[in-house]
């Protein structure tokens, strides 16, 4: 098969973020097949330019997997009407990029951002191609929840959007069961829906214990470390994270490495300073091939997201990361990903927004080594069993020959 992916925020292990799809086109690549991402030339975490595309696009290879960095407008950062500015660069200049990419036998478009959704299935109706449509987060509901889209008029467009794309996809894969449920009570047919959920690739995280000296570098030295790894951006709830800094300030051996970047990390360093918070430490973004070094030597792991009813449905893939490394969660997420949690042995779970629940959930494992220590192997052991990456790809390869039909 020729595959095409359109993904503007695509990440490889050389740069920070969730390489979910980078993973799923290698277990394809490696089954014979060849697939080609058409991606932003713009880092989607940190807003630097990848690659200077000079207004078209550059090719790439990453292990046998074709990539081909389109033109994006550089304003992911600056707020939201300009990220808007950014979708609408990378809609096009991926359009253009699609209908010139060489012959392909089924395209993929994933959402967010829903904008590159248009691409794929227009280029999939010119080429006469199947397209595939993969849901990753449940936009624009998200935004509306969250509060960032609040006009009743373009609510109603977002979903009219939304409600377009789901109709005229041949199938659909979702990485999440709720948003299944979702899908399905939205008007989905559920035999056009696919479940091929977040998950890992264990081999990026070797069962060794951590090499501590790199936390030096941060000037982290004796201390227990409870690690924050992902996106600083509203939805996140970091100021819950340096509130429980805050009520453990006192615990000079307990120290939260926050590791990432995006539109709120200036603000929350600001807020942790003038907090005197000297327990924080925000590492920026480390591209992922790292994160497994950094993860090995952390004591603990944090997740946490805003208070609002859809983020009960979501999958969030530094869990799975957090899981494959053998380290205890504090997951101050409900929902789905609590009983993934739970079911695993793997973690303590918190309520949402709660500082003094999420302070002494970490104190628990400080105190409390041997329990954290077994946490860690059930939830390696459990990711390993029910959320391997080449098991998923298997099912991607699988369900794309489905979409294909008998030659």
């Amino acid at each position: 098969m020729r595959v095409l992916i359109i993904h503007q925020s695509f990440v490889d292990p050389g740069h920070p973020g969730g390489t979910r799809h980078f993973e799923l086109a290698r277990c394809l690549v490696a089954a014979g097949h060849e697939v080609t991402i058409i991606a932003s030339n713009v880092d989607y975490l940190t807003g630097t330019k990848i690659v200077d595309t000079k207004g078209g696009y550059v090719e790439q290879w990453l292990d046998g997997i074709r990539v081909l960095r389109a033109y994006t407008y550089p304003s992911l950062h600056k707020s939201y009407r300009w990220r808007v500015v950014s979708f609408l660069t990378f809609m096009v200049s991926s359009f253009y990029t699609a209908v010139r990419c060489g012959p392909v036998d089924v395209i993929m478009g994933t959402s967010p951002p829903l904008f590159q959704l248009a691409s794929a299935y227009l280029a999939a109706l010119l080429r006469r191609r199947p397209f595939l449509l993969e849901i990753r987060d449940l936009w624009p509901e998200f935004a509306i929840d969250l509060g960032v889209l609040k006009n009743p008029l373009a609510i109603r467009a977002a979903r009219w959007v939304e409600h377009f794309f789901y109709a005229r996809a041949k199938h659909i894969v979702v990485n999440s069961p709720a948003y299944r449920d979702y899908l399905i009570e939205h008007g989905v047919a559920d035999e056009r829906i696919d479940v091929i959920p977040n998950g890992v690739d264990t081999r990026m995280f070797p069962k060794t214990n951590g090499d501590r000296s790199l936390l030096a570098d941060w000037g982290i030295v004796g201390k227990y470390v409870a690690t924050y790894s992902g996106a600083l951006g509203p939805a996140n709830d970091i100021p819950t994270i340096l509130g429980a800094a805050a009520k453990l300030r006192e615990h000079d051996d307990i120290h939260f490495l926050i590791v990432g970047d995006g539109k709120d990390r200036q603000q929350l360093a600001v807020q942790a300073r003038d907090a005197g918070l000297h327990n924080v430490t925000f590492a920026g973004a480390i591209p992922k091939s790292r994160m497994s070094a950094v993860l090995a030597a952390s004591d603990c792991c944090l997740a946490t997201l805003k208070n609002i009813p859809m983020f009960r449905t979501t999958y969030p893939n530094k869990v799975f990361d957090y899981m494959a490394a053998a380290k205890p969660t504090v997951l101050g997420i409900d929902g789905v990903i609590r009983e993934v949690v739970e079911s695993a042995c793997g973690g303590i779970f918190v309520p949402p927004g709660d500082e003094r629940a999420l302070a002494d959930a970490i104190l628990r494992l400080h105190d409390s080594p041997a329990e954290a220590r077994q946490m860690g192997i059930a939830a390696r052991n459990y990711v390993e069993q029910h959320f391997e990456r080449r098991i998923q790809g298997d099912r991607l390869e699988i369900l794309l020959k489905k979409l294909m039909g008998p030659k």
